[in-house]
Order: structure tokens, then sequence, then C-alpha cells
């Protein structure tokens, strides 16, 4: 249903409904429009006329001519543009975060995490432009000097997932534009208020030049493969889900344009139990590390591995717990559980249920599916060759197995295509070392969730998780490159 204007979100009363390309708020140029709607009760909050290869065009054409501007402003300047950007969100941070619950379905406690961290992933890539260095080095050849010098991209293209729209955006649009290169950015269709508009607004009141940030909301079938292609961007910066990051990849790089490529992808995080562990602890943390967010995180909990002897303990102080989260209209408070984005991920949700059935997983918990929102659903002796173990769920549902031993613990944790997040449970904190070690993730924390992003520690996967690394120092290395510049300084001597 449409919703009067004054039932909005009032931050949607000063946020253009529009592209943003080279300064200007614009119609854009497609014969088709998008409606964002809230996913629990389809409450439309806005419509936008969507952007065509032309406006693809023009947006890339804007950010190539405001990029050596925009790189050429001493490093204060730069800064400075982070920092109000960041207290533009922080100023209207109750509206915002009423605006992210309902177009992305966000309980209260994940939509204040998320605005939280796209706040402080402004604040640090604010200190960016200060932290890069380059190089001078010694020569073999006499009178030369090797100069190395750390040097913007010139233009990223970033395309960002519905899940955690506005800080999956900004981790990537934040440090791009700190280190002097100028951003398209395409956020997911389910999210463009949240995950695109909102950062547009921030950086024009913080007065980013015209040019240095540019927004596209468009359909993939449109202007996806035409935004990834193009000629223009030096890299692509994607976050989303394994399958469309693979073509994202092929595209970037075998085309007549070769383009480097960031991707954070999907993800099978197991969480293991060894018997040693505080299971009191390891619940409370399974629940969260699960269900927050409806387990719509790449990092969320996907598969639990419980050592044999506490396994039983262990699944029934679980369904205990979850039995009592809430679930329902994200708006309300005693909710962690919020609805699923949209009717696609309802039925792969639905269908993963199903089959967990079919294959014989023991259901220790369930509930009703009203509408979009899906309660709570625990299923024990789960194995390896069952779906729930091998895919990811992106939804509140989630399978346990048992593991023999540690080192069977172990082989069950590295038995995926994955590699994103993972956690274990232990009361030996060097024994919790050792076992982290062995698994081939790109993190994995001890007595904690897998759920975890701190904006000045790298952030990235192993194997089919992704490639390259987000965050602080790594941000800086993936953002930049290298140029070397030989100096020869005296008459080099010839063979003729």
């Amino acid at each position: 249903m449409t919703v009067q204007e004054t039932e909005r979100p009032a931050f949607l009363q000063k946020l253009p409904s529009a592209l943003f390309i080279n300064g200007q708020w614009i119609e854009g140029t497609s014969a088709s429009s998008l409606t964002t709607a809230n996913p629990f009760d389809d409450a439309v909050l806005a419509e936008i006329r969507q952007a065509s290869t032309a406006d693809v065009d023009a947006a890339y054409l804007a950010a190539s001519e405001a990029q050596p501007e925009w790189a050429a402003l001493p490093p204060a300047a730069r800064t400075a543009v982070l920092e109000k950007a960041a207290a533009y969100l922080q100023a209207n941070y109750k509206d915002i975060l009423a605006l992210l619950s309902a177009e992305s379905g966000s309980a209260q406690l994940k939509a204040n995490i998320e605005l939280g961290g796209t706040i402080a992933a402004l604040r640090e890539a604010a200190t960016f432009p200060s932290r890069v260095f380059g190089k001078i080095m010694p020569s073999n050849f006499p009178g030369k000097e090797n100069r190395v010098y750390r040097e913007p991209l010139g233009v990223v293209a970033v395309i960002s997932p519905w899940n955690f729209p506005m800080l999956l955006s900004a981790r990537s649009v934040a440090p791009a534009l700190a280190l002097g290169n100028t951003v398209v950015l395409k956020p997911a269709s389910d999210t463009p208020l949240s995950g695109a508009l909102i950062l547009a607004k921030a950086f024009e009141e913080a007065g980013a030049p015209a040019g240095a940030l540019n927004v596209l909301v468009g359909s993939g079938s449109e202007i996806g493969d035409y935004f990834v292609a193009h000629p223009t961007p030096s890299l692509v910066s994607f976050t989303g889900s394994t399958e469309v990051g693979q073509n994202v990849g092929k595209l970037a790089v075998s085309g007549e344009h070769m383009k480097r490529v960031a991707l954070e992808l999907g993800g099978n995080a197991p969480f293991v139990v060894l018997q040693d562990a505080d299971l009191d602890e390891a619940v409370k943390a399974a629940a969260l590390g699960k269900f927050l967010h409806q387990g719509q995180i790449c990092m969320a909990i996907n598969r639990i591995i419980v050592q044999e002897p506490v396994y039983e303990e262990f699944v029934q102080k679980y369904a205990q717990l979850v039995s009592t989260l809430g679930f329902g209209d994200a708006a309300e408070r005693k909710n962690l559980i919020g609805p699923v984005i949209n009717d696609a991920q309802l039925a792969s949700v639905t269908a993963k249920i199903e089959r967990a059935r079919a294959e014989g997983a023991r259901e220790v918990l369930s509930g009703a599916i009203q509408g979009r929102v899906i309660p709570p659903h625990v299923f024990a002796d789960v194995t390896p060759q069952m779906e729930l173990f091998r895919e990811e769920i992106f939804g509140p549902v989630v399978g346990i197995a048992k593991a023999d031993s540690e080192e069977h613990a172990l082989e069950l944790a590295n038995d995926t295509r994955y590699g994103l997040s993972s956690a274990v449970f232990t009361r030996d904190i060097e024994k919790g070392v050792r076992f982290a070690r062995g698994i081939k993730a790109g993190m994995t924390h001890i007595n904690d969730i897998p759920v975890n992003d701190e904006p000045h520690v790298m952030f990235g996967g192993e194997k089919n998780s992704g490639l390259g690394r987000f965050n602080g120092e790594w941000a800086i290395e993936e953002f930049t490159t290298d140029h070397w510049v030989g100096v020869q300084s005296t008459p080099k001597k010839y063979p003729f």
C-alpha cells in the first residue's frame, strides 16, 4: 500500500528520490521506475525513476572529470569533507535510524550497529589522506634514485548489497574518496535510500565537489553489466553473493578494459563449540551470531559444530534460549528478528526449511511463517551431506552438527567452499588460537561471534568468499596504486 507522506520516516522529507550525478539530483532516463517499500508491511517509502546506460555514461564522465582536482586537494581538505559527512549522519541519527529500519527490515539493535558503524567508517577514512606515503629506494645504477609514489586509482565503481546497505556502501565509498579517487555507487534495488542516497546527501551537505560521489539507482538487468564493463573505472568494489561476484570478476578482467576487483562475497560461517567451552556463553553468542538481522549477514553463523560430550546439552540450552527471541515488526524494540527483505528471499529460506525436513534433520524449534517474518528455526543432527550444512542460508534458520573430536570439528569447519568468518568457543585461549589458525578463513574469533567488523581492522575472506581486504591500512592498499618513478640525476653510461 502507499502511505501518506506524514506517515513516512521523517528523513524522507529532505532526501530526494532521484539519481545524484555531478552534484545534481536528477531523474533517471530509464523507462522503468523503482518502488522501495518496508518489507514488513509493504508501505511505500519512495518511487525512483531508474538509470539507463546513458546515465551510467554521465556519472562516469562526471567522476572522471572531477577526479584530478579532488585528488590534488591538500589532505586536510579531503579529511574535512569526510568528517563533515560523518557529522551530518550523527546530527540526523534518529531520522536515519528510522529510515534504515523501515527500508531494510532492520531491528533496532542491528540498525544502531549499522549506522554507528557507518559513522565510524567515515571517521576512520578521514584519517587516510595523511596516512598515505611512498618510498625512496636505492638503485644499482650510479646517480639514480627510485621513488615509489602511492597514487589514487582514479574512478572507483561500487556495487553494494541490501543487507547492511549503508555500512557496506560506506566501507568502499569513504576510503576511495579519502584517498583521492572519485566514486560511482550503485546500490541494491531493495535499499536505494539507505544504501546510497543518504550517503550522497551527507557528502553534498559536507561540501564534496560535484562529481566526487555519484549515485545510480538502476536494475542489474538494464545497467549491471554495462556498469562493470565500462572503460572508466579502475576498480570495481562489489559486495554480494558469490555467484554474482564471480560474474563481476569475469566482466572486470575479461573485457577490453581490464580493471581491479575487490570482492566480498558469500559465507558459510562455522561456530565451533569445543567440549571445554562455557556453554552458557556459547549459547548466548550463537543466538545473536545467527539471528541478528534475521541471519541475513554474510558473516552470520551458518553451521554450529559442537563436540560430542556437550552436544545434547548445547542443543537443549540453545533451543530454549532461541525460543525466547522476539520476532515480527522490526520497528518494535522487543524484536530481534524482523522480516526477510523480499519474496525471493522468503521463498529461498522456506525451501531450505523444507529441504532440511526432507533430508532428515531433527527439528528442535520452528514456528509458523507470517508474511515475510520467519520465526527462528533450529535443526539438530545435521550432516555434511545436507543442504543446510553446505549452502549459505541467509535467513533465521540454523543447523547443528556433532563433532566426534576436536580434529573432527576442525575438519567439519573447513568442509566448505567458503572462507569468510568463523568462531570457536573454548576455555583454553591458546588452544582456541591454535584451532583458529587451522580454519581456512579470513577471520576467526575466539569466544565471540563471527559477526564482527571494526573499521581499523582488516576485513575479507578466503576461497569463494572473495578477493581483497577492506578497512584500515588494508583499504589504503586496496584503493591506491604504486607508481615507480626512476630519477637518473647524472648521465648514464650506455654501451654505444
